[in-house]
């Protein structure tokens, strides 16, 4: 799996200062999309042992809180990124205890195969759906689009 780009500090995307991690790849190719750059499996770098660990230690971090984890792309739950992504999920809940991790994916809630749905139980927040630009609206929190719908599991 490849990322795009980490964020050790962030205020943006969730609740609170978290740390945020966009994936490479995604297949839904939402027309208005704002990170099409993000499409192509092959775009960023490498997402190694070393940038889990990093995640780790910066989530440990009593210098500045972070209420947790956001993973966004390109789609964290795409099948070819859910395989690197549940170590790290299964990880930050074990290893970081009291921390949240929220997902955005393209994919609705109702058409997750067996193997993106692991990954449901260690996410506390899941924003669902495809960006429809006809349905953008700038107003929304966490959300591009009023179709798209956030569930929160366990907070």
């Amino acid at each position: 799996m490849n990322y795009l780009q980490y964020y050790p500090v962030d205020v943006v995307n969730g609740e609170g200062t978290r740390c945020t991690l966009f994936v490479a790849g995604c297949t839904h190719q939402c027309r208005g999309c704002y990170n099409q750059k993000s499409w192509s499996f092959d775009a960023g770098v490498f997402f190694d042992q070393a940038m889990e660990d990093q995640i780790i230690r910066d989530l440990q971090d009593t210098r500045i809180r972070r209420q947790g984890l956001s993973l966004s792309g390109g789609d964290p739950l795409h099948p070819r990124n859910v395989e690197r992504l549940l170590p790290l999920v299964k990880r930050v809940k074990t290893e970081c205890q009291g921390k949240d991790i929220w997902c955005w994916t393209g994919y609705q809630l109702a058409e997750l195969n067996q193997q993106q749905k692991e990954m449901l139980a260690y996410i506390d927040v899941l924003i669902d759906g495809k960006f429809i630009q006809e349905q953008a609206d700038p107003s929304l929190v966490w959300r591009g689009s009023a179709n798209q719908i956030i569930y929160r599991f366990s907070l």
